[in-house]
């Protein structure tokens, strides 16, 4: 009987899980590693950050789920993956051997990048559940006695849509207790135009936040280098093309979210053939990485060239919907190792994103997510904030009933109206 491990339990981890096992049924074994015992909806942590959710509301365990689709789960986090030995040593030093490894661990935080930021800095973060529970913990203490607001993303950085949400959701929340009058508040973006999001833009992003920016009165710099963070201020300089410094007075802040750069897992860095020298995994059009043919990679953890050069270093994003169909090609290309035969599946790697905005939001398509693109549209409206409302709750309800597979795309096309966009 073969066996296939996935490391990881998050949005790729557990539709990796499901899919595969789906496809493979009783002939293959399915184990899943993972460094918590629960699922979190990430995209759902803005709202943790402002108390518009508690974190137990987006969390499902997962130990019952997987036993009912007969998957073995291990909540263990992994200490070194050694595909020369075909095997992924964990913290408590079980060896766990493997035929096939799937690695959709998401990234590590690389907040020791810039001093003073993070959870264990000056800085909030939303990027565990966790961490944004903290924050709302602080937002109360905040609104008490408010002051100046920073939100952004750092140099490096891959992920700039929470930014953007959590920056207007504070916005929201301030007007709804009456208070944004006492709060300015600043975006900071290593992106070189608002609305780049790391894909040069998709339709008209960058107008369309532009405008939500100026609209809701936050000021912001772009080609943003973070220097240090200190209790009380953010020093920051900004880059022209020509990386000619412009200089900034520091900004000062009472209550500072900013995302960080992500690397690869501990787990992993420094696997010569596995790794980029960040730690992302290495894979090819099938998902699959050249040097050991039985490791595949899926989602945040995945190597992903930027897209041209920006003064300030810019990550790609990897989407809900872009990590599904790697999840896809991933699982067919398994079953064909399997039967003998070589990967003919490849991911589509589409964008498609919903940002909340607490009374709105933005949503895009990027068909596919590097331009030049078949689709590139945006949108917005009152309707983005409940359609993403109405898949938190779809997507976690699926979770818990272990039918997680791929359904990103078929329930947000639908949510969105924009099926037609399909064909």
């Amino acid at each position: 009987m073969q066996h296939v491990v996935i490391l990881g339990a998050g949005i790729g981890g557990i539709p990796m899980a499901l899919e595969v096992k789906n496809l493979l049924g009783k002939d293959c074994r399915v184990t899943v590693i993972s460094d918590k015992s629960w699922f979190e909806f990430t995209p759902s942590n803005p709202w943790v950050a402002v108390n518009w959710r508690k974190q137990e509301q987006i969390k499902v365990d997962l130990a019952p789920m997987f036993k009912k689709r007969d998957i073995d789960f291990i909540p263990v986090a992994a200490q070194q993956v050694k595909p020369d030995d075909n095997q992924v040593v964990l913290k408590d030093d079980q060896v766990i051997d493997y035929d096939y490894l799937v690695i959709a661990t998401g990234p590590k935080l690389d907040f020791a990048a810039i001093k003073g930021l993070g959870p264990d800095g000056f800085t909030e973060s939303v990027c565990t559940t966790g961490h944004a529970a903290i924050a709302g913990e602080k937002w109360e203490e905040f609104v008490a006695n408010p002051g100046p607001i920073v939100v952004g993303a750092v140099q490096g950085a891959s992920c700039y849509g929470p930014a953007y949400e959590y920056a207007l959701i504070l916005d929201t929340e301030l007007r709804k207790r009456k208070i944004r009058d006492q709060v300015p508040m600043t975006f900071i973006t290593a992106e070189p135009y608002i609305g780049h999001l790391g894909l040069d833009g998709v339709g008209d992003t960058k107008s369309l936040l532009e405008s939500k920016l100026r609209d809701a009165n936050i000021n912001w710099i772009t080609n943003c280098q973070v220097d240090e963070i200190t209790e009380n201020e953010i020093h920051v300089t900004e880059l022209e093309l020509n990386r000619d410094p412009v200089k900034h007075d520091p900004i000062a802040f009472k209550h500072a979210m900013l995302l960080p750069a992500f690397a690869g897992i501990d787990a992993v860095q420094g696997v010569e053939g596995l790794v980029n020298p960040k730690g992302f995994i290495l894979t090819n059009k099938y998902q699959q990485n050249p040097t050991f043919n039985n490791v595949f990679g899926v989602g945040v953890c995945v190597a992903i060239p930027p897209i041209g050069k920006t003064a300030v270093p810019v990550g790609v994003p990897k989407t809900g919907y872009m990590i599904e169909s790697m999840v896809t090609a991933t699982a067919h290309n398994i079953q064909a190792m399997i039967k003998g035969e070589a990967p003919q599946a490849k991911p589509t790697l589409n964008a498609l994103c919903l940002a909340d905005f607490g009374d709105g939001g933005v949503a895009f398509v990027a068909k596919p997510q590097m331009p030049p693109r078949n689709l590139n549209w945006s949108g917005s409206g009152r309707w983005v904030h409940w359609a993403k409302v109405a898949f938190e709750k779809y997507f976690l309800r699926k979770v818990r009933k272990g039918q997680a597979e791929p359904i990103f795309e078929k329930y947000v096309m639908k949510a969105m109206g924009l099926v037609r966009l399909k064909k």
